[in-house]
């Protein structure tokens, strides 16, 4: 073998690993028994460990020294891998294996107790779990960082190369403005739609038989993926032709699941359709969450809340849930689905205050990463920022601040991406509409030509571009949150009949 070659296989090996942990906590999302936690923790840590320090050890190093001397080794694509493979190094070569370790076996075992303090509603259950990971990702944060300005920047940078929290507090602040602006016109002028169908029970076998239907109309391959129960949503791409998608299910709120797996199956169709001359190397999946999360929501919001698409589509789930919505037609229907209310949890929060969750989280988290706040006091932070910014206030930490996820497995910096998505999927919209007409499309039988335009620009080169080039080439302007806004008040003022 060449060297290029040999260092392809190591690669792939170090792969071929991060795989085999990916489908160990996939399991335990979705059907691993409780006992199991702590041997499980143990397992995907061991193994965690084993992938990072192949990444950062001598044999890595020695590969980085050798073709940055001899550039001239590499064919245009082992540039490519290499210039991305040494970027993870930097990142990551000064965290001890052991440290890593500790840290993935800590996140593994938080997830489940995280579950439990869900199910007692009781934030202190978690508490001690959670003050360990920022502790440790507090200590990893020197050894990441480069250039950034604040401790929170370095968090930013892994989920959005190049992202900080002055670019965000600008765009959130406009963002913020044109959602309070848009949701005033709606309390003076508008109409409210009706609602009270919404929440007819639809037993979760029909649910799911609609929804599955759907994503496949969209793209999503069930011959390269699948759809399972958990705790909170998510997908997970073990490689382009395994990207799994998962949801909760409730007999009265449709809605939730039925958007929740189309905006699962946007992520997994990019995972799907990325190059396969990616595979096994660090250009398989997506480049950045913000970009990830533009697939997600241009299928969730986009696509979902089209009314065209559901002109499409409302009358097979009519058909498949008999006489449920019999006497609601579509244009009721449609309205419906679109009512803006303040909502408590982030999943079940409607497109319009949807980013006000997002910067709720982004401006705690910053708290806690700039400032060094007292992590005794996050929930009354939480519940005091819904009340200033939606005018309600949980009741309980369910309802409040261990809603998500994220923060048992770490991923502090990730929120922003969910607001970042929204505004990329809307631009991405405005930049499709110019080549073809999409509500014709959404329409139509016929989603393909959606999906190959996503892909032509997006999918398909996997993390080998960074999130700004990426919307530079796609939509010939760089991050443009006006875009978004414009969306949404179209989008409403529609709704709610304002002229």
């Amino acid at each position: 073998m060449t060297k290029e070659q040999e260092f392809l296989a190591y690669l792939k090996e170090i792969s071929l690993l991060q795989e085999a942990v990916g489908l160990a906590e996939w399991d335990s999302q979705t059907g691993m028994p409780e006992e199991g936690a702590s041997y499980r923790a143990e397992m995907s840590s061991y193994l965690s460990g084993m992938a990072f320090d192949k990444s950062t050890n001598q044999t890595m190093t020695e590969y980085m020294t050798y073709f940055e001397a001899h550039p001239e080794e590499l064919s245009a694509f082992g540039k490519e891998v290499y210039a991305k493979t040494k970027e993870n190094y930097d990142l990551n070569n000064n965290i001890p294996v052991d440290r890593f370790q500790e840290f993935m076996k800590l996140t593994s075992n938080a997830h489940s107790i995280w579950v439990k303090a869900r199910e007692n509603k009781d934030y202190s259950v978690f508490k001690e779990s959670l003050e360990n990971i920022i502790l440790m990702t507090k200590e990893f944060i020197p050894l990441w960082k480069k250039e950034e300005a604040t401790n929170y920047d370095v968090l930013l940078n892994q989920y959005e190369p190049g992202m900080t929290t002055e670019i965000l507090d600008n765009v959130f602040e406009q963002v913020k403005k044109g959602i309070i602006e848009i949701r005033q016109e709606i309390e003076s002028k508008g109409t409210a739609p009706r609602t009270d169908f919404i929440h007819r029970s639809v037993a979760k076998e029909t649910q799911k038989e609609f929804v599955t239907k759907v994503i496949e109309q969209l793209g999503y391959d069930f011959s390269r993926g699948r759809l399972d129960d958990t705790v909170h949503p998510f997908m997970l791409n073990l490689n382009r032709n395994d990207a799994r998608i998962t949801t909760r299910w409730d007999e009265t709120d449709f809605i939730m699941a039925t958007l929740g797996v189309i905006h699962e199956a946007g992520h997994g169709m990019y995972e799907q359709n990325v190059d396969a001359k990616y595979d096994y190397t660090p250009l398989a999946g997506g480049t950045s969450m913000g970009i990830h999360e533009s697939q997600s929501l241009f299928n969730e919001i986009i696509v979902g809340g089209s009314q065209a698409f559901w002109s499409r589509q409302y009358p097979l789930l009519q058909s498949l849930t008999g006489d449920t919505f019999k006497d609601i037609d579509n244009d009721v229907f449609y309205k419906g689905l679109k009512e803006t209310k303040p909502s408590l949890v982030r999943i079940e929060s409607d497109s319009l205050t949807y980013p006000l969750h997002i910067i709720i989280r982004y401006e705690i988290e910053k708290m806690i990463f700039n400032e060094d706040i007292n992590l005794e006091d996050l929930p009354t932070i939480w519940n005091d920022k819904y009340e200033e910014y939606l005018g309600i206030r949980p009741e309980n930490d369910l309802e409040g601040i261990l809603q998500d996820v994220h923060w048992s497995g770490g991923s502090f910096g990730y929120f922003p991406s969910y607001a970042l998505g929204y505004m990329y999927a809307a631009q991405l919209y405005h930049a499709m509409n110019k080549e073809m007409n999409v509500e014709e499309i959404l329409a139509s039988d016929d989603y393909s030509s959606i999906l190959a335009w996503l892909t032509e620009n997006i999918h398909q080169y996997g993390s080998s571009r960074k999130p700004n080039q990426l919307i530079m080439d796609a939509t010939g302007e760089s991050l443009n949150p006006q875009y978004l806004i414009d969306y949404m008040k179209e989008l409403y003022f529609n709704v709610y009949d304002i002229a």
